[in-house]
């Protein structure tokens, strides 16, 4: 709710100044007659707020609701309004949305005033609705955005959802070697310090026991060290674009192909059939692949549309996308129904991205299996072999 700076007088004259909370000046001003005082000046106060990308499902619910109630014949400045009055939501969204409200009241553009928020409103977003705005199709585009952001909130789900017992796994092998290494095998350090000599497995494996009880501080700061540095190694242009490159490569970049050209035809789909001229489309399409790789080599993409040639053998070459797309977008070409194809192929490659994404878990999780296995498998033999060994010994002395 937005507050407002104010100064009103009472029945007997008196001038009072403040801040107060209201919907809207008229809010105000109608909570002031009600008590009795007159509203003679009401200023709203502009709140400092960090700005920061809005999520999926939050886009999703947004464009939804400003469509249904635009379709439903609501001015802009009201639906806006009426969305940042939504209870559900939470105190950023309703300060974004009554800052855009605010600047539609002082007539600008919608989609101007999105642009002015950045980073909060995506390209993809702001590119449709001034589409929408020069075509009058502000609710049926709105409408498109909600089920797109939709169904790419249901596959980020999807993918975390997966991610579940992996990370589970992956938290219990943690917790089993700090187990082994910090209670169980220092058990064992007596009966081996009366052996005179140890296997080199077993040696290791006391070394880092010991290291752990001992030293385990140490063992934190490199921890800490190694997520510091490679968070800002893998940050960097050329490093990135290498790991990018190499997510396409193998298996697993088969699997990952399939969710890239998802992610590009599903936006191709949404900004072609809003009337954006296709090499526009490229070139906001482009910006949502992520995956910096693929991005890169639309520089020739680009190129080739420029100088005549059809978007389907303009992607046809790019490493990154499966071949069903340039296929598809080839029929669509020919047959004078882009449009239709686009979204056709959208929906067949989000359904196989989402199986995609699952078949990827199932590949996780039995590498942290055997992983596991390995490393306890490792320590059972390193702790069990100096014991057979000193049985061994004492067998033949006797």
């Amino acid at each position: 709710m937005p507050e407002y700076r104010y100064r009103a007088q009472d029945s007997k004259g008196k001038i009072t100044k403040g801040k107060a909370e209201a919907y809207d000046e008229t809010d105000l001003q109608r909570r002031f007659h009600d008590a009795g005082m007159l509203l003679l000046e009401a200023k709203p106060v502009s709140k400092q707020i960090a700005l920061k990308p809005l999520k999926k499902m939050q886009l999703a619910d947004f464009a939804r609701q400003l469509g249904t109630l635009v379709k439903a014949g609501v001015t802009l400045v009201k639906a806006i309004e009426i969305v940042a009055g939504d209870e559900s939501i939470s105190d950023y969204e309703r300060q974004l949305y009554l800052k855009l409200r605010d600047r539609v009241v002082q007539g600008v553009a919608l989609s101007n005033a999105m642009q002015e928020l950045d980073p909060a409103f995506p390209p993809l977003l702001i590119f449709m609705i001034k589409a929408a705005e020069t075509s009058g199709t502000l609710d049926t585009t709105c409408l498109r955005l909600a089920d797109q952001y939709t169904r790419e909130s249901q596959l980020e789900q999807t993918a975390k959802n997966s991610l579940t017992y992996p990370k589970i796994l992956g938290a219990l092998i943690v917790v089993v070697m700090l187990i082994l290494f910090g209670y169980v095998l220092p058990q064992f350090e007596e009966m081996f310090a009366t052996l005179p000599k140890l296997p080199l497995a077993t040696r290791i494996l006391m070394g880092m026991s010991d290291f752990v009880k001992t030293k385990w501080y140490i063992l934190l700061i490199a921890i800490a060290l190694i997520i510091f540095f490679f968070k800002i190694i893998t940050k960097m242009p050329t490093v990135a674009y290498y790991i990018d490159m190499i997510k396409t490569k193998g298996k697993w970049g088969q699997l990952l192909k399939v969710i890239y050209s998802g992610r590009f035809a599903r936006t191709m789909s949404s900004l072609y059939s809003s009337g954006i001229p296709i090499y526009s489309c490229i070139q906001i399409a482009k910006s949502t692949i992520g995956n910096r790789y693929i991005e890169a080599q639309f520089d020739e993409v680009e190129r080739k549309v420029l100088g005549g040639a059809s978007v389907s053998s303009a992607l046809v070459d790019v490493d990154g996308f499966v071949g069903k797309l340039s296929a598809t977008i080839k029929v669509g070409e020919e047959t004078g129904m882009l449009g239709s194809m686009l979204e056709s192929v959208a929906n067949d490659l989000d359904f196989y991205s989402e199986q995609a994404l699952i078949r990827l878990t199932s590949y996780i999780e039995p590498v942290m299996i055997v992983i596991m296995a390995a490393g306890v498998g490792f320590i059972m033999i390193a702790i069990i072999k100096p014991i057979y060994g000193s049985y061994a010994t004492i067998g033949a002395g006797s």
